[in-house]
């Protein structure tokens, strides 16, 4: 594919990934509240939406059999998703104040599933037992989620308090749904969204690989600094609103869903069927960059008095430092 055709593809195919993204978590939002989902429901709801972009670029270039974009793209956009929608919102709200009980159920978990996703790209566990032990985390939160208000509600529930924290996560930023379309065609739309997000994701990394063969981009660069950061965009600009609306526990929880999702759906689900290529050590690095990240984050949320700008500035050097190693390793 020459570049006259393969940069207007990117392009076009980066604009209709990104606003089927947008129109499918609006869709969901609608249909959450039509339904009376729980609003931490909802919230998880629209981080899946979110990361439609990162993970449909992900599997579709596990497809193309170039293993080293899509865990690139994923492990580049979780490590972006923290610094920019966790530091860059404290930067500019001032501050992101989250109830420790959220840090503590929401960070885990995602540290949990990010630990697990590195250990089986190593090859440390075998990838049965790791989808396993990612089950046993998953499903317990998940019960959380669409269970926490009648376990809050409970006076001698151990899981009151994490119930109660979870449960108080505001819904995503949507009016109430006063939209007149019938859910079958709410339904259909979201279909029809979810087959533009793969089709868009296949183009733009289709025409990526195609553009860095022509122009000598190491798939490295190609997955974590540029296919990474541009599909990750629907969650930052989203993560911002609400770092501005004062809604830390709604920005956490989606930062640390979106992560979950990213590596659960893209590394550790696929991991049954696709043997991964053997990491490199600019791979190694990354890997290492985005658990001490997730570490930082989860410990700099969980001081007395939330993220400052300073503990802010520090998840945002350390994202920095990340592509720093990324083109240096490349």
């Amino acid at each position: 594919m020459s570049p006259a055709v393969a940069v207007p593809l990117f392009l076009v195919s980066l604009a209709v990934t990104l606003a089927a993204a947008r129109l499918f978590a609006r869709r969901l939002d609608r249909l959450g509240v039509r339904f009376g989902f729980p609003e931490a429901l909802i919230g998880l709801l629209t981080a899946v939406a979110a990361d439609g972009p990162n993970v449909s670029s992900a599997l579709f270039a596990l497809i193309k059999g170039a293993h080293d974009v899509g865990v690139g793209v994923l492990v580049g956009s979780n490590t972006f998703q923290l610094a920019a929608m966790i530091g860059m919102s404290a930067l500019i709200a001032g501050a992101v104040r989250v109830p420790r009980e959220t840090v503590l159920l929401e960070g885990v978990v995602g540290l949990i599933i990010t630990v697990l996703a590195t250990v089986v790209l190593l090859r440390w566990l075998s990838p049965a037992v790791t989808v396993l032990l990612s089950l046993l985390v998953v499903l317990p939160y998940l019960a959380l989620v669409v269970g926490g208000q009648r376990l809050s509600e409970r006076p001698g529930s151990k899981l009151r308090r994490l119930a109660h924290a979870l449960h108080e996560h505001p819904g995503p930023e949507q009016p109430a749904d006063t939209s007149t379309n019938p859910t079958h065609h709410l339904l259909a739309l979201i279909v029809l969204d979810v087959v533009l997000i793969v089709a868009g994701s296949a183009g733009m990394v289709e025409a990526a690989l195609s553009l860095g063969g022509d122009w000598h981009i190491p798939n490295t660069v190609l997955g974590v600094l540029i296919l990474a950061p541009l599909t990750s965009l629907p969650n930052a600009a989203t993560a911002i609103r609400l770092g501005l609306a004062g809604r830390g526990a709604a920005l956490v929880g989606e930062t640390f869903n979106s992560n979950s999702i990213n590596l659960g759906v893209g590394v550790i689900a696929p991991s049954l069927f696709v043997t991964f290529a053997a990491l490199s050590s600019v791979d190694k690095l990354q890997l290492g960059f985005l658990l001490v990240m997730t570490v930082a984050a989860v410990g700099l949320l969980a001081r007395h008095d939330g993220m400052g700008r300073p503990a802010a500035t520090v998840l945002v050097i350390l994202y920095f430092a990340f592509v720093g190693g990324t083109l240096v390793g490349s």
